[in-house]
């Protein structure tokens, strides 16, 4: 085709499809000529139709000092390829941005530091310009610690390190916090393998919370624990520390993994708990402070750094199942003696009750069995009465001491707190703290009744030979004598000893001795008590042999019997 054939709609084509050809694409950075310089715009050439205006603001000191002249090549970014104007759209400032968009990346992925700087405050942190790109800086990223002033941060070149980056939202989130920790955490390596466990060094209280103490080692943090500030109890570290004060401590525990290093100022003290056995004698007696009450006792400080435990079972002989508190009070100065020491536990046992009368002890001491006592009846249960008695103690008189011929639980019905009664010492156990009483005993009358006409010559308080048909939790069933009559003995007629009231120290086929203490000539229910008859066989012997107050002991008094039976 020659140019003659050429028609005019053909060339506009033609040229319309080279510059399409050759026309870079929109949204990209190009290369371009500065072909003039109009006041404060630069007229760029990068190959398109026509030329496009870029202020030389956006050129930065370039721009301003003049170094931008005609002829010299720079890199724009194409924004449009022409606007209502017929002028191309270009921009510097959007092509340094794409510049750092790229660079960033590249930093990002290889995770290391940006330069910056912080221009302007927005809600939530600050905006930083990094060489082109504005990056977000979260408050909470500035530093490792909050900051109020953060003036002397702003328009400062400084390192960053980018968190996240979105190029699709142009979002850059970058932190100054990090780049703090990274170097703080590797002055803490350095100041931490200059130092060594059993070191005595220097330090600054920095913080105190509850369970201790930071101290500043010149660099990094040490932790003093509450336990470890003094041999002595420590409420709280503020009752002995004061922030900003400078004390002498020991490296206790190193942790090169976490950097964690734990102090102790009790160990440049000498620890009271050397030959503490030697000092401490089980049996002495001390005078101690009470330094703390818990619900099973109370801790008592016998010098500093030594303390020991009084519990609630060791404060009293009467008072059971009370409160602590209700009997000693915190910084009370009391009197324990040393039941227990033990140096690798570090704990000693205390007593309070034994630095005062055993009461159980000086009551069998004053009132021997046979005594005859008064109290008021405190307590009124299922299975008997228990009765106040001198010193603070208390007595219980068992159902089946209540009266000789009625059933203990009619009886029982007769009795309301707050009465006034006598009764009979049957037996005092000083380790189990218990005193057995009886009222029946005050009444011989009741013993020595008879019972009228029975079958086998039974009467009431006759001693008849049984044999064990059966033993049970509750007693054993007999057979008397050589009749078919069988009666059934209760526990507590088993024996005078409350220890030896067990049915199954009795086997089936055995033979024993019991009084009579009930037989019902009608119904032929007898009631029968090995208890009572070990209790008239001891009256009896004390009534022949001896006296209470013969000097002679209860085994003497029955031994004499047995001899003179012996040789009769």
């Amino acid at each position: 085709m020659s140019l003659q054939d050429v028609t005019k709609d053909d060339f506009e084509s033609m040229l319309l499809d080279s510059f399409v050809d050759n026309e870079p694409l929109e949204g990209t950075v190009v290369k371009g000529k500065v072909m003039a310089i109009e006041k404060d715009l630069a007229i760029i050439d990068v190959g398109l139709k026509t030329e496009g205006r870029v202020p030389l603001k956006e050129f930065g000191a370039a721009g301003k000092d003049g170094t931008i002249a005609p002829g010299a090549e720079v890199e724009v970014y194409v924004d449009r390829v022409e606007n209502a104007m017929g002028e191309a759209v270009l921009s510097r400032e959007k092509a340094r941005r794409e510049e750092s968009w790229v660079r960033l990346e590249k930093f990002f992925e290889n995770n290391e530091k940006v330069e910056g700087q912080i221009f302007n405050q927005v809600k939530g942190g600050f905006t930083v310009d990094l060489d082109g790109a504005v990056a977000f800086l979260p408050r909470s990223q500035v530093d490792i610690r909050p900051i109020r002033d953060i003036g002397p941060l702003m328009n400062v070149p400084q390192p960053f390190q980018i968190l996240k980056m979105d190029k699709r939202r142009g979002n850059i989130v970058v932190s100054r916090r990090a780049i703090l920790e990274e170097s703080r955490a590797e002055q803490r390596s350095e100041i931490v393998q200059q130092l060594a466990e059993g070191q005595v060094v220097d330090g600054v209280v920095k913080n105190i919370t509850d369970y201790g103490a930071f101290v500043d080692l010149g660099g990094i943090d040490g932790l003093l624990h509450v336990t470890d500030i003094a041999w002595r109890r420590v409420n709280h570290p503020s009752d002995v520390l004061s922030i900003g004060e400078t004390i002498k401590v020991q490296i206790v525990r190193i942790n090169h993994d976490s950097h964690r290093i734990s102090l102790g100022m009790k160990q440049l003290q000498a620890d009271p708990w050397e030959g503490i056995e030697a000092k401490y004698p089980v049996g002495a007696k001390f005078t101690g402070r009470v330094t703390n009450i818990t619900d099973y006792g109370a801790f008592v400080e016998l010098e500093p750094g030594i303390e020991g435990l009084i519990h609630v079972s060791e404060m009293s002989w009467t008072k059971k199942n009370v409160h602590p508190g209700k009997i000693v009070s915190t910084s009370q100065e009391v009197e324990a003696m040393v039941l227990e020491v033990d140096p690798e536990k570090r704990r000693i046992s205390l007593g309070l009750k034994q630095c005062i009368d055993n009461p159980w002890a000086h009551f069998a001491e004053t009132h021997p069995v046979g005594t005859v006592v008064e109290g008021e009846v405190k307590n009124k249960t299922e299975f008997g009465l228990f009765i106040g008695l001198d010193g603070d103690v208390d007595g219980m008189v068992h159902l089946s001491d209540l009266d000789w011929q009625r059933p203990g639980e009619d009886v029982l019905e007769e009795y309301e707190r707050g009465d006034m009664v006598k009764a009979q010492v049957l037996d005092v156990d000083m380790e189990k703290e218990r005193i057995s009483l009886g009222i029946k005993q005050l009444s011989t009358a009741g013993a020595a009744a008879e019972g009228a006409g029975d079958s086998g010559g039974l009467k009431r308080g006759s001693v008849v030979t049984c044999t064990v048909t059966q033993v049970n939790d509750g007693g054993i069933e007999v057979t008397v004598g050589d009749t078919e009559m069988t009666a059934f003995i209760r526990r507590s007629d088993l024996s005078r000893d409350r220890g030896d009231q067990r049915p199954e120290r009795f086997a089936v086929g055995e033979k024993v001795d019991a009084r009579v203490t009930q037989f019902d000539r009608k119904t032929h229910k007898i009631g029968l008590s090995i208890k009572a008859l070990e209790i008239a066989e001891e009256k009896e012997a004390v009534a022949q042999y001896g006296s209470s107050d013969s000097g002679a002991s209860l085994g003497d008094i029955l031994g004499a019997a047995l001899k003179k039976n012996e040789e009769e």
